[in-house]
């Protein structure tokens, strides 16, 4: 029989282990925690946020730069197939008003059972404890508790993730001995430093705005952190801040500039002007609170007033800890793989999910690419043992 070793038993590694079993390879998936797919698991507690529902040019759209080099894989795997393949294991699934994708049970545990049951069946070992630590020769060398351990396998599929949620077994500690380029937080939350009357609204949701970096722009919600700003729409435009681009909030983005100056050049009669903001323009606390933060004494004019509402300067200091990021950019770049996603400085060995050089937005983009991904090296890697 031909084997084949999966590292990383998370949503790429198990993909990459079913494609090859039914293949009719005998398959064990290595991984370094007492149990598989715990940073799976974790995003499931907030819904998981399956894949979404859409055409081939919005799937495309999400990678950015990196489109081309995972094009081949997307299109063999997109996220209608992702969803067939959910469906496949009995998971019910429901599209919400954005067009993401959900379980209906809104977890990720029964679907993790279900695909576990079904490796289980195709004959697939996993075994947990197992830390890869590189090559001895031509076998993975591993730590366990009996010691070190030494597997020689016919061919391998690396799915180790990146570098972000440590704690959970993405510690990129294998770059040491892969070919990479340097990890960068992605998805991440920014650090703005508040002053002591932001403390109110600590944890409160910001929403009704618009983000805008370079040209990416975002409509998602917001929280006030202690160090900063976290949220689905902070982490879109997050990869632009990495790049340098200033960022800008629109607090009234269903407005143009005109409206918002026609409003504000309304008599105010006795009212301050906080309460003429209040008032003409409905501007929720939260968003009054902002402006005074950020604006520093309000312009008078109308004009000048309605352009800083529409287009309000965020200090932010910087990205936050990349251990606290939902994902990384860098890994293993693509020209140091073949099509197929083969090592080219080692035959046999191929790469899978977060740990290529890539990354997405949250909204789906995410998972599809790692199950894509995993699938496209369980298939050459299958064909190239063959």
């Amino acid at each position: 029989m031909v084997s084949a070793a999966v590292i990383g038993a998370g949503p790429a590694g198990l993909m990459a282990a079913q494609v090859m079993a039914e293949a009719g390879l005998t398959v064990t998936v290595y991984d370094a925690k007492p149990s598989p797919a715990r940073k799976f698991l974790m995003a499931g507690k907030s819904g998981l946020n399956l894949t979404f529902d859409g055409g081939r040019d919005k799937l495309m759209a999400g990678y950015g730069d990196r489109a081309d080099a995972l094009r081949p894989a997307l299109e063999a795997f997109d996220n209608r197939a992702v969803q067939h393949w959910a469906e496949g294991l009995g998971i019910a699934l429901f599209t919400g008003s954005t067009g993401r994708v959900f379980p209906e049970a809104m977890k990720a545990s029964p679907l993790l059972r279900a695909w576990l049951a079904r490796l289980d069946q195709a004959g697939v070992t996993l075994r947990t404890g197992w830390r890869w630590t590189g090559w001895s020769g031509d076998g993975l060398q591993f730590d366990t508790k009996e010691g070190a351990q030494r597997v020689l396998a016919d061919v391998t599929v690396l799915a180790c993730g990146g570098a972000s949620w440590s704690r959970l077994g993405s510690d990129g500690a294998w770059a040491d001995w892969v070919p990479s380029v340097p990890f960068q937080p992605a998805n991440v939350g920014l650090r703005v430093e508040w002053s002591a009357h932001m403390e109110k609204f600590r944890g409160a949701p910001i929403k009704g705005v618009a983000w805008r970096a370079g040209d990416v722009t975002s409509r998602g919600e917001a929280v006030i952190s202690g160090d900063g700003l976290e949220g689905g729409g902070i982490y879109t435009v997050s990869a632009a801040v990495r790049a340098g681009r200033g960022l800008l909030v629109d607090l009234l983005p269903d407005l143009k500039a005109q409206d918002v100056a026609e409003r504000l050049s309304r008599p105010r009669g006795k009212d301050s002007l906080s309460n003429h903001l209040r008032k003409s323009l409905r501007l929720t606390p939260i968003k009054l609170a902002l402006l005074r933060e950020w604006a520093g004494p309000l312009p008078k004019a109308p004009e000048v007033l309605a352009a800083t509402i529409k287009g309000l300067n965020v200090p932010v200091q910087g990205l936050g800890d990349m251990d606290g990021a939902i994902s990384t950019a860098g890994g293993v770049p693509f020209d140091a793989l073949d099509d197929g996603y083969m090592l080219r400085a080692r035959p046999g060995v191929f790469c899978a999910g977060e740990m290529l050089d890539w990354e997405a937005p949250t909204g789906g983009w995410l998972l599809t690419a790692c199950v894509a991904t995993g699938a496209w090296a369980g298939r050459h890697a299958a064909g190239w043992v063959r």
